[in-house]
Formats: C-alpha cells, sequence, structure tokens
C-alpha cells in the first residue's frame, strides 16, 4: 500500500508541473493579444512609422560643436580686453617724452587771442618789447603738449624773422608773417618776401626739406627779390613754427593738400601774376606729387626741385614690411640708429653747423610714422614719373648720400613734360644752396626762371 501511494504520489507532481506551465503560456498569449487590440485601437497599423535609421559620427565633429558653443559674446569680450592689455604692454617703454623749452625759445610774453587777425610783421621787433601775436582762437591745437611745443618753436621763428630783418641793412626785401589754417583745423607758419625796389613780375612758393624751415631760405628769397619774384613760403606740418609735434609727419598727403591750399590762396592774392613752385628734398617730392594734379599743373608756370626724394629706398628689405605696421602701433617712436648729428649734406663745414645747432632745425632721431610716409610718397612718384607733365627743372648733387641722383635722371627720362631741364652737380651734396657753390646755383635756377617769363610774354 505504501508503495502504490508512493508511486502516485510521484506521478502527480510532473502532471501537476505540465498543468502550471501550460496554463502560464496561455496566459500569457492572452495578454500578448489584449496588449495588441489595445494598440490597434489607438493607432492604426499603417500609422506605424518605420525605424530610423542610425546615423554615425566621427568624435571630431562633436568637439567643433563644442568648441563653437564656447565662443561667446563674453568670450569675444574677455578676447578684446586680454589684447588690449598686450598691446598697451608693448607700449610701455614708448612713453611720451618731456621737452623742456628754454626761456630765450619761449614765444612773446603777450599773445592775444582774437577772431580775424592771422598774419603780423617786424614792427617792434628791435626796439627791445615783446611781439604780439593776434590768431584766431581756433588755431589753438586741441592737444595741450603738443601745442606748447608747436607755439614754443612759432614764437622763435617770429623773434628770428624781427632779428634778420633787423640785421638787413640794404632793406632789399620787405619780409612779413602769416598763419594759415588748413581745412583740418592746423595752424601753419607761412612768411613772404617781397622786392623793394624791383617790380614784381612772378611768383615763386618754396617748399623746404625734411626736419627744416622756410627761414633757412632767407639768403635765396632775396636773391629771388633782387630779380623781381615774390616768394611766399610755407612750413609744413611737424616743421618750423607749425602746428604738431617737432620732426612728426602723420600723413605727407597732409602737406600736398596744404600745399595746394596755400597756392590757390596766393593766387587769389596775386591775379595775373605767373607762379613757379620750388621745393628741396621732400619738399621737392611734395611739390611733384601736387603737380601730377591737373588743377595744380594749369595754375603753375613749372616747378623747380633740388635733391628731389624721389629714389628713398630702406636700408634693409624688412623695413619695408614692418613700417606699416609699427606706423601704427607707435607712430612717433624714433630710430635711435638714425643720425645724431646728422648726414653729411654740404662741403661747407659752417653751413652744416649753423643748421645742425638750429632749434627750429629737428635733428632726433627719425619717427617711424614720418620714415613711413616718405616711403609711401616716393614709391608714388616712382610709379607715375611718366605722368609727370608740368615744365620743370631739376637739380642734383651726384655725392648725395641722403636722395639718389639717378631718380632724377630717371625723372628726366621718363616724364611726359616737353619743357624739362636736369643738371647734376659733379660732387656736390644734398642741399645744394648751402654749398659753396649757392650763388651759382640759384643763378642756374634764376636764369630758367627769367627764360619761362621770356616765353610767356612772347606767346
Amino acid at each position: 500500500m505504501l508503495c502504490i501511494g508512493a508511486s502516485l504520489a510521484v506521478t502527480r507532481i510532473p502532471q501537476q508541473r505540465q498543468f502550471h506551465e501550460e496554463r502560464s503560456r496561455s496566459l500569457g498569449i492572452q495578454r500578448r493579444r489584449s496588449s495588441i487590440e489595445m494598440d490597434s485601437a489607438i493607432k492604426p497599423a499603417t500609422a506605424i512609422a518605420p525605424p530610423r535609421p542610425l546615423i554615425m559620427t566621427s568624435g571630431s565633429s562633436g568637439r567643433v560643436n563644442a568648441l563653437l558653443s564656447l565662443v561667446s559674446l563674453h568670450a569675444l569680450r574677455s578676447l578684446l580686453q586680454l589684447l588690449n592689455g598686450f598691446i598697451l604692454l608693448l607700449l610701455l617703454p614708448f612713453r611720451r617724452r618731456t621737452v623742456v623749452v628754454s626761456a630765450a625759445d619761449r614765444p612773446p610774453a603777450t599773445v592775444a587771442v582774437a577772431g580775424e587777425v592771422v598774419s603780423g610783421a617786424r614792427k617792434g621787433a628791435g626796439s627791445g618789447g615783446a611781439m604780439v601775436l593776434t590768431v584766431p582762437a581756433a588755431m589753438l591745437p586741441w592737444w595741450p603738449r603738443e601745442s606748447q611745443e608747436a607755439a614754443a618753436r612759432r614764437g622763435m621763428a617770429i623773434r628770428r624773422m624781427g632779428v634778420e630783418e633787423e640785421e638787413d641793412e640794404g632793406r632789399r626785401s620787405e619780409r612779413g608773417f602769416a598763419l594759415f589754417t588748413t581745412a583740418r583745423g592746423d595752424t601753419l607758419f607761412t612768411q613772404s618776401w617781397a622786392p623793394v625796389s624791383v617790380q614784381t613780375k612772378g611768383l615763386v612758393v618754396l617748399l623746404h626739406g625734411l626736419n627744416e624751415h622756410s627761414g633757412r631760405y632767407n639768403y635765396f628769397a632775396k636773391q629771388l627779390n633782387d630779380n623781381g619774384f615774390k616768394v611766399y613760403a610755407m612750413d609744413w606740418i611737424g616743421h618750423g613754427g607749425s602746428d604738431w609735434l617737432h620732426g612728426y609727419v602723420h600723413s605727407l598727403n597732409y602737406a600736398v593738400d596744404d600745399l595746394k591750399a596755400f597756392l590757390e590762396k596766393i593766387l587769389l592774392e596775386n591775379p595775373g601774376l605767373p607762379c613757379f613752385c620750388f621745393g628741396h628734398s621732400t619738399g621737392g617730392a611734395i611739390v611733384l606729387k601736387a603737380a601730377l594734379d591737373p588743377k595744380v599743373k594749369v595754375c603753375v608756370e613749372g616747378v623747380v626741385l633740388t635733391s628731389p626724394a624721389i629714389g628713398v629706398q630702406p636700408s634693409h628689405p624688412i623695413v619695408a614690411v614692418i613700417a606699416p605696421i609699427f606706423s601704427l602701433l607707435v607712430p612717433k617712436y624714433q630710430f635711435s640708429g638714425s643720425y645724431r648729428s646728422g648726414p653729411p649734406v654740404s662741403r661747407d663745414p659752417e653751413a652744416v653747423r649753423a643748421k645742425y645747432s638750429d632749434p627750429l632745425v629737428f635733428t632726433g632721431s627719425l619717427r617711424v610714422r614720418t620714415g613711413h610716409e616718405i616711403l609711401r610718397i616716393t614709391s608714388y612718384l616712382q610709379q607715375n614719373l611718366s605722368k609727370v607733365a608740368v615744365p620743370f627743372l631739376v637739380l642734383h648733387g651726384t655725392a648725395d648720400t641722403v636722395t639718389d641722383p639717378e631718380a632724377s635722371q630717371r625723372l628726366y627720362n621718363e616724364a611726359s613734360s616737353t619743357d624739362k631741364s636736369i643738371k647734376l652737380y659733379e660732387g656736390f651734396l644734398h642741399d645744394l644752396l648751402f654749398e659753396p657753390e649757392r650763388d651759382h646755383i640759384a643763378k642756374d635756377i634764376i636764369d630758367w626762371l627769367n627764360a619761362r617769363l621770356d616765353a610767356i610774354n612772347r606767346a
């Protein structure tokens, strides 16, 4: 009996297990059917979208997107502040230098500010009293330090003019000065020499060279007066008694535009008189560029150029590459390698000594922006020599080490002018009108001017 019961118990256990497994399968099938029916009721089978394809991307694209997300306005501002601080750090060694002006070189003690009068003369210069300079209020530069320095130089130029006229016993000329306001609002010191005992038959507008001033041409101006030419001269920006920091030229195009405006003023004041332009060195380059303007060409009868700055080359090719960059970053910085006592410009030792001891002559090292502007204007002229159509006389010393006499020869060869002349002086240096043979050179210039006047009168 026990054995039969045990066998029956053993038989029931697999049957119960099979029964439970079949029941679980049936319940699972029913649950899946109900789930499918519920899904069918909610969304039709046709609306089921196919699975999207899996797009694989590289890790680099993810990094680019992350980088772009970081470039925000705040990040750009931080970068600009960093660059600004770096530039200020670079400019730290180039701080402004203090300029000391001695009491003897200060401008006159009495300076009146008015709204109209812009000219003066040498009245009272010999009486020991201070000269009164009346200028418009608009002529005062806005930058205090540079305006004081320019005012000191202007006072020197006016006082020197009075002293030189007192020493002129023959009274060959009537000399005066005027302050000319440019379209930019800058004040330029100008002066004039008029014949006293000779009838005026023509005009000469004179432009000095780099780092000097118009007063250095007093002797030559009086030689022109003796031959019937009234002379006008202008200290261009950064020179002599004119505005801007001494020896600094922000743009030579300013000087070209100022010359055109000054020339227009002179022609209005002297109607009917033939007009010529004279330019030395960089002043010659300014005159030549102005003469390329058709409006100027029809106003002048010819130009005279002594040692013109047409062929000025940088000391090293790399200078031409870095000059534009440094002229923007540190335009007033001075090259320490420039001449301190000045290059040899005359074979007359006394003339050299007088030039480099003149406080109105800038004897410091060349400023970065000034040097860059000289390279720019010479490059422009070399590319446009064939367009020069105005009558001209060019004079150059073959031993000139400042400007290239071969460039003057190129000007003569390539210019389209039908009336052109060149004179090369063997062994002469840069400042031709301050060489021992200055009278001979002045005669060559005056003879050329008179020949042009004779041709005008015959026509």
